[in-house]
């Protein structure tokens, strides 16, 4: 049947009507999406960076339209150590920290910046999954106001040096000026090293090798890919003097106005996402010695159990063991 011209303008009309409609219900979800804004020094081809993309699509598919998530790469929103302070002050929703970040507020946290504690990957996972983990997470919500969702494995931290000086025990480093983060847990445990620690903003660790500023960096081996230190730089020597860990977190004002099943969700991509870079990490791990050795460097172990003698003792006689709660040295060693 042809439709008259008055139908078909109320055809018209009611499809705009429509459409209208939908526009509003589209821009009323938009507006009601929880924003997200995470900041990291990560540069995007690490590992660390892109499980932040993994958290995002994890969420878009298991809490479509819920969330508005951006990621801010390279410290371009905030600086490397001053992310905590930022979501305490409400100024950042969330962050990848370390546990020398947590120590700078919360001494007790010192014991994980201790180099030769954590084992492994397996049994780093365990420990922060345990009673253990729960405790120590408790009192970054309560002390912090921050929420840790989830930890990931940031790698095995080595020695990687623009000189070519042979290292086989601690006192090898002495004089040498090894960059290390700014907090006092990161300090120590370069001095604890034997090293001449210095601090440095990730930022210009580069720039540092290549003009003497440092005479070296330590970081998980994908890092030192990640960022070419390998170009300016001769050697790594396999240390292993830190299971380091990263641990993705929330400011605990955000995380309490979402509702129990967004918190649920949340945590949840947290730990797709932590997985995803676990296993990306350790793979990496695997086939980076044959490349820094294809690229030019030197890669070699020195007298491991040297340097893990004074590093223990040195923290054992340190301020850091007084804050330690009572036998948790023990209880993270019984973690299997």
């Amino acid at each position: 049947m042809t439709k008259t011209p008055m139908a078909r303008s109320l055809v018209r009309i009611a499809s705009a009507a429509i459409c209208t409609l939908a526009l509003g219900a589209t821009s009323a979800i938009a507006a009601d999406a929880v924003k997200l804004r995470i900041s990291t020094p990560a540069v995007e081809s690490d590992w660390h960076a892109k499980m932040l993309t993994v958290f995002k699509d994890e969420l878009a598919k298991t809490a479509p339209g819920e969330f508005d998530i951006e990621i801010h790469l390279n410290a371009s929103l905030f600086k490397q150590g001053t992310e905590p302070a930022a979501m305490q002050r409400g100024n950042l929703d969330m962050a990848m920290i370390s546990a020398q970040d947590i120590a700078k507020q919360i001494p007790q946290w010192s014991v994980f910046t201790a180099g030769y504690l954590i084992r492994d990957p397996e049994h780093q996972k365990k420990v922060f999954n345990s009673d253990i983990g729960r405790k120590f997470y408790q009192m970054v919500a309560d002390d912090m106001n921050i929420e840790i969702l989830d930890v990931g494995y940031l790698g095995t931290r080595e020695l990687n040096l623009a000189n070519d000086k042979k290292i086989t025990t601690p006192a090898d480093l002495d004089g040498v000026k090894l960059r290390m983060p700014g907090s006092d847990a990161w300090l120590f445990l370069g001095n604890a090293l034997g090293a001449d620690a210095t601090p440095l903003a990730f930022g210009e660790v580069y720039t540092g090798l290549q003009t003497g500023t440092i005479d070296g960096q330590d970081n998980p081996l994908p890092t030192v890919k990640a960022v070419k230190f390998y170009e300016v730089t001769k050697q790594i020597v396999l240390t292993d003097h830190l299971v380091d860990a990263i641990f993705l977190s929330m400011a605990k004002s955000t995380y309490d106005d979402l509702t129990a099943d967004q918190q649920k969700k949340v945590k949840e991509a947290a730990a797709v996402a932590t997985a995803y870079n676990n296993k990306m990490r350790i793979e990496d791990e695997k086939s980076l010695i044959d490349f820094f050795k294809n690229e030019g460097l030197t890669v070699y172990a020195p007298d491991v159990a040297a340097f893990r003698n004074k590093v223990q003792n040195a923290y054992l006689e340190s301020e850091f063991a007084k804050d330690w709660p009572e036998g948790i040295v023990e209880q993270i060693n019984a973690v299997k």
